[in-house]
C-alpha cells in the first residue's frame, strides 16, 4: 500500500512566487505505517537469530552466569583462576574507573565468555548426539540401554520451546558413505532386474571402479564434506533442477489439492478472500518463527528447517545455461491472473494485514472488471510451461526495460501467485471419478498458461470454490509446501469460516483502493515466442494421464493390526500392481527424506529389492501361504531397513550422483557411473504425510479430508504414483502415466493397485482353519491366470 502512495505523498508545482508545496497526510501516514510494520519486522527477526543463536540456552540464562560469578566474587573466592584479574589489567579505559568497578566490568566479560563457550559446548553435545541414528533399527519395545541413556541426555540438552530455526545449528551434517557400501548396496539393488550375464558385466564394472577411480573422486567428496554442511544438496538444486532445460511444467512442478468430498464455500471470491488470509497467517508465523519445528512422527528428533526459508516471496528465474532462485525477504502484495490480464493485489494497508472480507472484497473486484487483456497478455505465463532456454532469450530481449520490466518485476517479486480460474473442478457431476482425475490435470499444467510456473507455489481459486496450488520444486520439497497448505485448508474451515450467505466474515473498508492492472507492451515477435513456447507445452499437458482415487476399504489400522510397517505395504503392493501390469519388475525409486541433517532434503529407496521379487513371484505361483507370508515379512522387513538406511545418510542414489558429478568436473569418464544413473525410473513413487494432524478431526468431520497432491510420469513409459496416508481408514491415490506409452494406462493401474492392496491384507489376515481352503482357492486363481 506504501508503495502505491509514495507517487502522490506530495506534489510541487513552480509559480512566480515560488515552490507550492502540497503534502498528502493520508498518504504519509501509509508510509509511515507500511514502513513501521517493515521496521517490527526487522526486530523481531533480529531477537529470533539472538535466540536461535544461543540455543539451546536462552538469553536470560547469560544474567544467571553474571549473577553467579559476582556472587561467587562477593565471596571473595575466584572462580575464574586469574582471568578475571588479567582482564582487568587490559581493559581499556581502566584508569577512568573505580577498581570495584574494573572488577565488576571484568567478571561481566568473563561471565559473558563462559556464557558463550557452554553455549559452544551445549550446542557440540547436542550436534553429537544428533549424530546417533542407532534408535532407528532397534526393534519396537526391544530398546537397547545406550538408546535410553541417549534419549534422557537429548532432553537433557534440547531446552525448551524452541523456535523453528532453533535445531539448525545442532544437526549434524551429512556424512559421506564408504564407497565399497555404496557400490555392494547398489549391485543388490539391480540383482533382480538383470539377467546372470548382466549383472556380472555390471559387477566387473563396479569393482573396476572401486578400485580405481571410485577412491579418488571420494577423496574430493569427504573434502567438500568438511568445507559444506551438506555434501549434496548444493548440487543437488543445480544440477537435477536448475540445469534442466526442458519444461519444467509437468517435468518437475507437482500440485496438492483441496478437501476431496467438500467445498466450504460455492463463491470463488470468498474461497479466495479465506485461503489467501490463512496463507498469510501461515507467513507471519514463520516470519515469526513461531512454527513448531518438524519432527520424525512420533519422536522428539528435529528435522532440518532450512527449505522453509524460500516458501514466499521466492521465485525461479529462467537463463541460458543454468536457472537460479531469487528470494525476497518481503513482499506485501501477490500476483493475479483472471481471464488473460494480469494484477497485482495489494494484502497489507496501513501496516495491516487484510481482513479475509476486504480481500473477498478485492477479488470480486478483479473478477467484475471487464477490460479485456493486451495484445499478448492472455497466454504470456506460456513462457514459463515451455522450454528454458528460448524464455531465458525472451526475458533478457523484451522484459529487461521499460513497462515489461516492471510487471514481470511485479509477478516475479509477489509474495505468491494467484490464479482466478474460470473453469469449475472438483468431486461432482454425473462422472464424479472423472472430474477429480480432471481436477487434477489441472492443477498440473491448467491450460498451459494460466499459471506462473516460476513462481515457489501459485493457489488457484476454481469458479465453484474448489482450490488448490501448483508448487516449482527446486526450492523446496512437498512436505515443505505440504505443512503450509494443511495450516491453510484447517484455517480456512475451521478458524476462519463463512456466514450463513458463503461469504467470508466481517466488515468491507470501500475505501480500499482498486487492484492494479498490471501493462505491458508485447511485440508481435514476442508474441510468436509465446506461441512457440504454448506449441511445446500445450502436447505435454494433453498426453498425461490420471486417475485420483481415495482407497477407503481400510487404511492403515488395518495394516499395523497385522504388525506390517504401512509404508512397505503399500510400496510391496505397488511391486505386485506393476508385475501384474506388465509383466516384469523395473526399478522402483520411493522418495525418502534425509532432513535428520543440515540442509538436508531427499534420498531414493530402491523399493524393489530381491526379497520383494521372490515374495510376488511365490504368490503369483501359488505358492503356500505360510511361505507367503514368511515371504512378504521378509520383504517388509528390507523395505524398512532400506528406508532407515537412506534417512541416515546411507542411501545409494545420492552418493553416486555426486561422485558422478565429481567426474565431471575432472574430465573423467567412468562406464559404471554413467550405466548406473541412466537407468530408467518406470515407477516413481512418494508418499505424501499429513504433519499437523492436530488440525483435522477425522472422526467428527470425516468428510474434511485431502486427497494430497501428485506429479507427473519420470519416464515417458512409466507411472507416477504419489499416495498419502489418512487417518486410520483411508488411502489416496494419484497415479500419472503418458497417453503416448502403448504399455501404460493410469486408469488399469489403479485397478491393479486396488486388487494388489486387497490380496496383500486378505493373505495376512486369512485364518488358521481356512488356510487349506484358501491355498486351494489361491492355486486354482493362478492356474487359471496362467491357462489365461
Amino acid at each position: 500500500m506504501a508503495e502505491a502512495h509514495q507517487a502522490v505523498a506530495f506534489q510541487f508545482t513552480i509559480t512566480p512566487e515560488g515552490i507550492d508545496l502540497q503534502l498528502s497526510h493520508e498518504a504519509l501516514r501509509q508510509v509511515y505505517l507500511s514502513g513501521l510494520r517493515s521496521w517490527k519486522k526487522r526486530i523481531v527477526r533480529l531477537k529470533n537469530n539472538v535466540i536461535t543463536g544461543v540455543y539451546p540456552a536462552s538469553p536470560s540464562s547469560w544474567l544467571f552466569v553474571v549473577i553467579a560469578i559476582l556472587a561467587t566474587m562477593y565471596t571473595r573466592s575466584d572462580p575464574s583462576m586469574g582471568l578475571i584479574a588479567k582482564i582487568q589489567e587490559h581493559l581499556p579505559a581502566s584508569g577512568s574507573m573505580s577498581m570495584q568497578c574494573q572488577t565488576v566490568v571484568s567478571a561481566v566479560l568473563f561471565s559473558t565468555l563462559l556464557w558463550l563457550s557452554l553455549i559452544f559446548t551445549m550446542k557440540l553435545c547436542l550436534k553429537q548426539l544428533l549424530s546417533y541414528h542407532r534408535w532407528m533399527f532397534e526393534q519396537h519395545g526391544n530398546v537397547s540401554t545406550t538408546t535410553k541413556v541417549w534419549v534422557m541426555l537429548v532432553r537433557i540438552f534440547s531446552g525448551r520451546q524452541p523456535l523453528l530455526y532453533s535445531y539448525q545449528g545442532s544437526l549434524p551434517n551429512l556424512p559421506v558413505p564408504a564407497i565399497k557400501d555404496t557400490v555392494k548396496r547398489y549391485l543388490e539393488s539391480v540383482r533382480p532386474l538383470k539377467s546372470d550375464s548382466e549383472f556380472e558385466r555390471m559387477t566387473n564394472l563396479a569393482k573396476e571402479f572401486e578400485d580405481s577411480l571410485g577412491s579418488r573422486l571420494q577423496w574430493y567428496l569427504k573434502l567438500k564434506a568438511l568445507w559444506a554442511s551438506n555434501y549434496v544438496s548444493d548440487w543437488w538444486e543445480e544440477y537435477i533442477y536448475l540445469r534442466g532445460r526442458g519444461p519444467i511444467m509437468v517435468n518437475s512442478n507437482y500440485y496438492g489439492m483441496d478437501f476431496l468430498y467438500v467445498t466450504p464455500t460455492p463463491i470463488q471470491a470468498a474461497r479466495a478472500g479465506n485461503t489467501l488470509h490463512a496463507v498469510l497467517m501461515y507467513r507471519r508465523r514463520l516470519n515469526k518463527e513461531e512454527i513448531k519445528p518438524s519432527r520424525i512422527p512420533g519422536t522428539f528428533i528435529p528435522l532440518c528447517a532450512a527449505q522453509c526459508e524460500r516458501i514466499f516471496n521466492t521465485t525461479r528465474i529462467p537463463g541460458e545455461e543454468t536457472d537460479t532462485v531469487v528470494h525476497w525477504q518481503d513482499s506485501e502484495y501477490v500476483a493475479v491472473y483472471h481471464r488473460g490480464r494480469y494484477f497485482r493485489l495489494w494484502l497489507y494497508q496501513a501496516g495491516r494485514m487484510l481482513s479475509p472480507r476486504e480481500i473477498e472484497y478485492q477479488i470480486q473486484r478483479i473478477l467484475d472488471d471487464p477490460s479485456p487483456p493486451a495484445p499478448g497478455e492472455e497466454k504470456l505465463g506460456a513462457f514459463t510451461a515451455g522450454d528454458r532456454i528460448p524464455w531465458a532469450k525472451a526475458r533478457k530481449e523484451f522484459f529487461s526495460s521499460g513497462v515489461n520490466k516492471r510487471s514481470l518485476d511485479c509477478i516475479e517479486k509477489a509474495a505468491f501467485f494467484v490464479t482466478l480460474d474460470d473453469d469449475e473442478q472438483g468431486m461432482m457431476g454425473d462422472d464424479p471419478a472423472a472430474n477429480v482425475d480432471r481436477y487434477a490435470k489441472s492443477l498440473l499444467h491448467g491450460k498451459c498458461y494460466d499459471r506462473w510456473f516460476d513462481k515457489s507455489f501459485s493457489v488457484v481459486i476454481f469458479k465453484n470454490g474448489k482450490n488448490g496450488l501448483n508448487a516449482e520444486h527446486s526450492w523446496a520439497d512437498a512436505p515443505i509446501v505440504s505443512h503450509m497448505w494443511e495450516y491453510a485448508l484447517a484455517t480456512d474451515s475451521f478458524q476462519l469460516g463463512y456466514n450463513e450467505e458463503g461469504h467470508c466474515k466481517g466488515d468491507v473498508n470501500p475505501s480500499l483502493p482498486q487492484p492494479q492492472r498490471l501493462t505491458w507492451d508485447i511485440p508481435k515477435q514476442c508474441q510468436e515466442q509465446v506461441a512457440q513456447c504454448l506449441a511445446v507445452a500445450q502436447p505435454l499437458a494433453d498426453d498425461i494421464d490420471f486417475h485420483v482415487f481415495a482407497f477407503r476399504d481400510f487404511g492403515k489400522g488395518s495394516i499395523k493390526k497385522i504388525k506390517m510397517s504401512p509404508d512397505g505395504f503399500i510400496q510391496l503392493a505397488l511391486q505386485l500392481a506393476f508385475y501384474r501390469d506388465r509383466g516384469v519388475f523395473c526399478l522402483t525409486y520411493e522418495a525418502s527424506m534425509t532432513r535428520l541433517f543440515r540442509e538436508g532434503r531427499t534420498e531414493t529407496v530402491r523399493s524393489c529389492s530381491s526379497e520383494s521379487c521372490a515374495f510376488i513371484k511365490a504368490f503369483e505361483n501359488g505358492e503356500d501361504v505360510e511361505v507367503c507370508r514368511r515371504l512378504i515379512r521378509n520383504a517388509s522387513e528390507k523395505h524398512q531397513m532400506l528406508y532407515r538406511l537412506a534417512m541416515t545418510g546411507a542411501g545409494i542414489d545420492r552418493h553416486l550422483f555426486c561422485l558422478y558429478v565429481v567426474s565431471k568436473y575432472l574430465g573423467i569418464e567412468s562406464p559404471f557411473l554413467k550405466e548406473a544413473l541412466s537407468e530408467p525410473w518406470r515407477l516413481s513413487t512418494s508418499q505424501t504425510p499429513f504433519q499437523q494432524l492436530e488440525l483435522f478431526d477425522f472422526v467428527n468431520h470425516p468428510d474434511y479430508i485431502t486427497c494430497g497432491g501428485g506429479f507427473g510420469p519420470v519416464a515417458d513409459d512409466g507411472y507416477g504414483v504419489s499416495y498419502s496416508l489418512i487417518g486410520e481408514k483411508i488411502i489416496s491415490f494419484h497415479v500419472s502415466s503418458k497417453h503416448s506409452c502403448p504399455d501404460t494406462d493410469s486408469h488399469k493401474f489403479g485397478t491393479q493397485i486396488r486388487k494388489a492392496l486387497h490380496d496383500l491384507l486378505q493373505l495376512m489376515t486369512i485364518n488358521q482353519s481356512d488356510a487349506a481352503g484358501s491355498e486351494q482357492n489361491h492355486s486354482s486363481k493362478t492356474q487359471n491366470k496362467k491357462e489365461l
